[in-house]
Parts: structure tokens; sequence; C-alpha cells
């Protein structure tokens, strides 16, 4: 097949193939349709021929997944408040995951999974090292930041998927009617219309950061952050 660089066959021989076929196939594919008889028929090879370079589907969804991820590209920029920080790459996580369907679904399943996913969150820990916080205290901010980036996306993902028919059209129109004649929730529902897709992402990662920076203070030590986002009540 044109583009994969597998050789063609020779003497009624399988053609062969290596694991930079597999991931170049894979990406082809995307996320979404990503499996082992997919990616073997794409490169016209048994589904045994790749099991003799990869273990499995995991490994498979691996390979492809940290090579997607490894594009990913962030650039601190030191002038940006900490706030200002988070929200541009909560912003950038979320639409680069929007951009590469079935990928915020593998994010969320286990991550970071391989060297990429890890490498964005060095990275992150380490651009708000420099602005004063430790390790556990950046680790807390950069992952609760990348939850919601990935979970908006995969939402976003699922509500595209269902968009497809007409049956869909009819569902929703009935529960915003339901939600306007609501008087307690139409107003909230009317509201909710008003946003944009960019200005509802940017809301809710407001929203999170700057709760989470009434707590998450340069140097403090990780078991008063703890304490004080756990605690209860008179306790707080």
């Amino acid at each position: 097949m044109a583009g994969t660089g597998v050789p063609a066959r020779v003497g009624g021989r399988p053609p062969l193939i290596a694991v930079s076929d597999i991931v170049s196939a894979g990406r082809e594919l995307g996320m979404r349709n990503l499996s082992i008889n997919a990616v073997a028929a794409r490169l016209g090879v048994s589904a045994t021929a790749l099991y003799r370079h990869i273990s499995g589907r995991w490994e498979l969804e691996r390979l492809v997944g940290e090579s997607l991820l490894a594009e990913l590209e962030f650039v601190d920029d030191p002038a940006r408040s900490v706030e200002d920080h988070l929200l541009a790459f909560g912003v950038s996580l979320h639409r680069f995951t929007l951009d590469n369907p079935g990928l915020a679904t593998y994010m969320q399943v286990l991550f970071p999974r391989g060297e990429a996913g890890a490498q964005l969150l060095t990275d992150e820990i380490a651009a708000l090292g420099r602005r004063g916080y430790t390790a556990e205290g950046a680790a807390l901010l950069s992952s609760s930041v990348a939850v919601l980036a990935i979970g908006l996306a995969a939402q976003h993902e699922l509500k595209a998927e269902a968009s497809g028919g007409d049956e869909f059209v009819v569902e929703r129109d009935a529960a915003a009617q339901r939600l306007a004649g609501d008087a307690a929730l139409g107003p909230v529902h009317t509201a909710g219309m008003q946003l944009s897709g960019p200005q509802y992402l940017e809301l809710l990662m407001n929203a999170l950061i700057r709760g989470l920076l009434t707590s998450v203070a340069p140097g403090r030590p990780m078991t008063d952050i703890v304490a004080d986002l756990t605690a209860q009540g008179e306790d707080r």
C-alpha cells in the first residue's frame, strides 16, 4: 500500500513490517478506529504478523497515542501569571485532543501511559516550579486542569457521534423545550445557551483554576493543601 513503506509481496512471502509501519498505519486510521485487525488490513498482513512486533491492543494504543501526544507543543511564557498559564495549558490540551478524535478516551483510561504523556506533565510541573510551586502542588494543578480539558473533549466527541441523525435532533429539541419551560432551570438554560464553546471552556477552566489557587499556593506543603481542600463545614 502506498505511503506505508511496506515492501510488496515477492515470491508469495508476506511483506516485512516494522513497528514504525504499525504506528504509521495506526495514525492514518486514527485512535477512534484503531484495532489490531484494522491496522493489519491497512498493512496487508495478518493480525499474527502484528503480534510478532507488539503484545496486543494495549501496546498498539500506547504506541499510536504517544506518537500523537509527542506532537503537542506548549511553550511556557514566563510573563504569564500562574492563572493565565494554567488556562493556556488547559485550552491548548483541549484543542489538541479535539483535533485527534479518540485521543481523549485514550488519555482518560490511563494517563500518563507512556513517555510523551509523562514528558507533558514533567514540563508542566517544571513550568509551575519556576513560579515557586512544589512538585506535588504543581502536579495537582496541572493534572486537575488536564482532567477537565480531556473530559470536555471526550464529551464533545460523544455529542458529535450521537448527533448524526434526525432522532437526535428531535430528542435535543424536546430536552431544550422541557428546560425552557421549567421555572427553576429555564433561566439557567437560557444563560448557558448564550455562551459559545470557547467561552464555556474558559468559564469552567477559570472556575477550576481560581478555586484551586485559593489553596494551592507557592511553597505550601501538600499536607496543608490536602487538609484545606478536603475540610468540610466548620473545619474549613
